[in-house]
């Protein structure tokens, strides 16, 4: 009875996903377009929870929702005249288009039918994975990751030093 549930739970959400991604590419509207790729980036991350990577739904949900996808938004709605604005697309080039996306989606099938899969259950690991995330970084992955916090602080200070005017230094 659970896996019946967490099946259909991924295909409703795989048909949201799905199909906000197509009004995100076909939307003639921006800012609907903007709203159908919120709906897009919060079915991912409901694919994050059912595979059991929870720091990933946060991140998703932090990231892309809560900072590109609002920074969009903001950027969308901050100029003006652009809200009834229609897209419009070229479609010049529509047939040789769809024959490439039906190849591509023929060979997608062929090695989806034709490889082996493994079969896998869920997690062994059983509540969050954000203790076991951070456990590894200040333990087996304490190196890479101050290497890591060194070049962010160096880059971050680069840029303050690009963008300060030339008469200031």
């Amino acid at each position: 009875m659970e896996e019946l549930t967490f099946q259909i739970i991924f295909y409703v959400f795989a048909a949201l996903v799905v199909g906000s991604a197509a009004l995100v590419v076909l939307g003639p509207n921006l800012v609907h377009s903007a709203f159908a790729l919120l709906a897009t980036f919060f079915g991912v991350a409901v694919f994050y929870v059912l595979l059991g990577a929870d720091f990933l739904a946060g991140a998703q949900v932090l990231i892309y929702v809560g900072g590109i996808l609002v920074l969009l938004l903001f950027g969308v709605m901050l100029t003006h005249r652009i809200y009834g604005v229609a897209l419009r697309t070229e479609t010049i080039q529509f047939w040789p288009g769809m024959a490439v996306s039906v190849a591509v989606l023929a060979t997608l099938i062929g090695i989806i039918y034709t490889t082996p899969w493994r079969q896998m259950g869920f997690a062994a690991v059983e509540g969050p994975t954000t203790a076991s995330i951070g456990e590894l970084f200040m333990n087996e992955y304490i190196l890479p990751f101050e290497a890591a916090s060194v070049l962010l602080l160096m880059a971050l200070m680069g840029a303050a030093m690009i963008v300060r005017r030339r008469s200031d230094l």
